[in-house]
């Protein structure tokens, strides 16, 4: 059903930490690239416009298991669903310690992609159907389409064009643990080398700066080596272009006893059509943990709340945090 692609390649020092854990960001990358290379193949399969599948969507992501330098990472993608315009792709991570023989799956991922014209930027083509193994599949598929669709849409509705820039604090006036002390931007330029044939950033770009973020604030509030444990839904709101400068930015919504939930979005500033504003691109919610030099979690220091938005955005978090968890104890119990 559908088709296959495989991507591998070694870890190296400059896809890690300092103690050799592959950032999150690396492999959220190599997913990316993957998935968008088996859409646009995919896509490309029918007479007509040719094409370029762009990342809609990144559904919840585990990191099931850390990844270390020299090990190798096998990508494996499949397309399960197609709808009018839009294709979604199922992700395996497998790394292989090549000095043991060993192999343990890291990741499974859900994208969704969009293929949009190579002589229109701003046109959808429509996908080629694919054949389904049973009726029954096509329907599951059918479901995932629709839950995506509207969470999407909710999503944009609550996020809006509101900006909510997280300034550079001054540390040495901040309390610590709050939510102040470890906030994090960091400003990118966006240039050839991050785009697709259409001249806008790659998914996968975009992702791994994400992750950056993220990890400084997540380190920058408990002070340890610290690990991508989740990414909830990765939603791409609007397209953003080559020449545009990004500002990517987190703050610490949530802590639990041994993890750390970071709100990160990202907003776009087109240089060449200044009057257009700014506008919000991308957002998520990043889960990390805290490890000890033997790699074992340690306790996280709780977030202390100072006003009553930092307080919503806490219990929201807890929220999500509590259905995450109720979902992984119903996995386990089915398994």
């Amino acid at each position: 059903m559908g088709f296959h692609f495989r991507l591998t390649r070694v870890m190296r020092p400059d896809d890690a930490n300092i103690v050799g854990n592959v950032h999150g960001g690396t492999i959220l990358k190599m997913i990316e690239e993957a998935g968008g290379i088996i859409s646009t193949r995919h896509c490309n399969t029918q007479p007509g416009d040719r094409c370029v599948a762009a990342l809609a969507r990144v559904e919840r992501t585990d990191f099931l298991h850390p990844m270390f330098i020299g090990e190798v990472a096998h990508v494996s993608a499949e397309i399960t669903y197609t709808s009018k315009h839009s294709v979604e792709v199922q992700v395996n991570v497998l790394a292989e310690n090549i000095l043991t023989g060993a192999k343990k799956v890291t990741n499974k991922a859900t994208l969704w992609y969009v293929p949009f014209s190579l002589q229109n930027v701003d046109k959808i083509i429509e996908v080629p159907p694919i054949e389904y193994a049973s009726l029954e599949q096509e329907e599951e598929g059918k479901k995932h389409y629709e839950a995506q669709k509207l969470e999407r849409l909710e999503t944009k509705e609550r996020n809006g064009e509101m900006i909510q820039p997280v300034l550079s604090p001054d540390r040495q006036t901040k309390e610590p643990f709050t939510v102040g002390i470890s906030q994090s931007s960091l400003i990118h330029l966006v240039g050839p080398s991050d785009c697709t044939l259409l001249g806008f950033v790659h998914g996968g770009v975009t992702m791994k700066l994400m992750d950056e973020v993220a990890g400084i604030v997540a380190a920058r509030h408990c002070k340890t080596n610290i690990v991508t444990a989740s990414v909830d839904a990765i939603n791409f709101h609007r397209k953003i272009k080559k020449g545009c400068v990004v500002t990517v930015s987190g703050r610490m919504t949530f802590t639990s006893n041994k993890s750390m939930e970071i709100e990160v979005f990202v907003d776009a500033d087109n240089l060449v059509e200044a009057d257009k504003g700014q506008y919000r691109a991308v957002t998520a919610f990043f889960t990390y943990i805290s490890l000890d030099r033997e790699g074992k979690p340690l306790p996280v220091p709780p977030l202390k709340i100072e006003n009553e938005e930092e307080q919503k955005r806490f219990e929201e978090g807890k929220s999500r945090y509590l259905q995450n968890k109720a979902k992984r104890l119903a996995e386990k119990e089915r398994q």
